[in-house]
């Protein structure tokens, strides 16, 4: 090992924690806005320098732990954002907010890295973190509703490598990234380095290959408008801030130009789709206005639905509006905890905690799911997916049952994200659902970015974001279904635990036998 490495390996425990954190923070720069993937290759290895180091399991659980900690800290610090939305009712909570996050998510990271001292030494430790690693991710991306934000195959989103997406899935993706880090890592056991820089321009290469066709037209054209209202949290649910949306949206949607299709964002008018008309203060919102302004053309609207028996439940929707006529309506059903609902809310009162029962549901709101995914085949559109806000960060939740759909709907209220990371970081995330379906995307965000996004994830039109507008795009054809979009995760996982099994059958052989080391 050379004498840098050794150094970092050997590290007192606080001292090697607290550069397992300066690496998660500055690995945190792969994704959206900075996109800065060589920072794979600068923090990857020196993980594996301080993992190579570690005394015994918990020692590297809490490499790890402090990893994730300034990963997820510096990568979603924007969760803070919607808490001071009211800051005086819920800004005391941003600190627990972001400490609890990062803590939590990164209790992954930390069952990964004691995973991988436990299964594995020497040179093997470098395939084996990227096993426990990817795991980890999955596990993270599925267990108590899954949170898979900034998945670490993200990184690579602006360049040809994430193309790979479509036939692998961000997972995998995540996992060759890995360990080419380890790769450079263990150069010092004989690995070659140059194993590393021929993987990356492989990817490269083959990327650029998949890039070289142009995005094609439909046979059937199609023109889709989408609006952009931008309407601030604060503002979105008081009498004015209703009305200027509302008739941002109604300018956007009748301004001069030709189109099919109009879509406007998550929630973007106050009445219920069951209602033709409702009364806010001194405005009358009612469909046919929407109507009269799309001149009959069909809009997918955000609004709410209300089912009153045997009791009261609310639904964040999708309504497809066509003759100022409700014809199709889509529920969302991934919802978001503690924004939409509170996790089993319904046992706190029997436990006592009615006082804690009401508090959350303050803070959280108390929405119902709908079913889904489900593809919407209506108003002679060609057959979409739609996903609202949260759902098109989950890659593994686009398969829905029946026919394939020809482009995915996403509308979204990032307003509650902030106005520098999160809105970005979102719309990264649906380039890749695009990626990874070979499906185009039309993307309707309350305050951006609004935008038309091609099959393999190129934003082909857009709104920028905390602007007020609209903009035509041409919808693109839809590539053949994509190796991902048909294998999903599974076989990765089985992979990804035959190969867990593997090192750590190994590794109880080496133990037998009085190895220390496999080299």
């Amino acid at each position: 090992m050379p004498p840098f490495a050794q150094r970092i390996a050997a590290l007192p425990k606080w001292q090697g924690r607290g550069a397992a954190f300066v690496c998660g923070v500055f690995l945190a720069s792969i994704q959206a806005p900075l996109g800065f993937f060589p920072a794979f290759f600068l923090s990857i290895p020196v993980l594996f320098w301080l993992i190579s180091g570690a005394t015994g399991w918990r020692h590297a659980s809490w490499i790890g732990w402090f990893a994730g900690v300034g990963y997820f800290g510096a990568g979603l610090h924007w969760i803070v954002e919607p808490f001071f939305v009211d800051p005086l009712r819920h800004g005391w909570l941003s600190p627990f907010a972001i400490l609890g996050m990062s803590g939590g998510l990164a209790l992954f990271w930390a069952l990964a890295f004691a995973s991988t001292h436990l299964v594995a030494k020497g040179f093997l430790l470098a395939p084996a973190l990227a096993v426990t690693l990817t795991l980890a991710e999955l596990l993270r991306s599925y267990v108590l509703t899954g949170f898979p934000w900034n998945l670490l195959g993200y990184g690579w989103l602006d360049t040809p490598v994430a193309q790979l997406a479509a036939l692998v899935g961000p997972h995998v993706l995540g996992l060759a990234t890995v360990l080419v880090g380890g790769v450079v890592a263990m150069a010092w056991r004989g690995w070659p380095v140059w194993i590393a820089a021929l993987s990356v321009l492989a990817g490269w290469g083959y990327g650029n290959i998949l890039l070289q066709s142009d995005t094609a037209e439909r046979a059937d054209p199609l023109i889709v408008r989408l609006v952009q209202p931008n309407a601030p949290q604060t503002e979105k649910w008081t009498a004015e801030g209703m009305r200027a949306q509302y008739l941002r949206g109604l300018l956007g949607t009748a301004a001069p130009g030709e189109y099919d299709v109009v879509i406007w964002p998550e929630v973007s008018v106050p009445q219920l789709v069951d209602e033709p008309a409702r009364q806010y203060g001194q405005t009358l919102f009612q469909w046919s206005d929407i109507s009269t302004a799309a001149n009959g053309k069909p809009a997918l609207v955000g609004a709410r639905q209300r089912r009153v028996d045997p009791s009261i439940e609310w639904f964040n929707t999708l309504a497809v509006l066509q003759d100022a006529t409700v014809t199709d309506i889509y529920k969302k059903y991934h919802l978001v905890p503690f924004g939409e609902y509170i996790p089993l809310a319904e046992y706190l009162p029997g436990l006592g905690m009615q006082g804690l029962a009401s508090a959350l549901s303050n803070l959280g709101g108390s929405m119902s799911g709908g079913e889904g995914p489900l593809t919407l085949s209506t108003a002679d559109l060609p057959p979409f997916l739609p996903l609202i806000c949260y759902e098109a960060i989950f890659p593994h939740q686009m398969r829905a049952a029946g026919e394939r759909p020809e482009w995915l709907v996403n509308i979204t209220n990032d307003a509650w994200f902030g106005e520098f990371v999160g809105p970005y970081q979102h719309l990264a995330q649906a380039r890749f659902r695009a990626i990874e379906q070979g499906l185009p995307m039309a993307r309707a965000a309350n305050t951006g970015v609004s935008a038309m996004i091609g099959p393999d994830g190129e934003v082909l039109a857009s709104i920028p974001l905390g602007q007020h507008g609209f903009v035509d795009a041409a919808l693109p054809a839809p590539k053949p279904p994509t190796l991902y979009s048909q294998t999903g995760d599974r076989p990765a996982i089985i992979l990804l635990l035959l190969a867990f099994l593997g090192f750590a059958a190994v590794r109880a052989i080496d133990r037998l036998t009085g190895k220390h080391d496999i080299t």
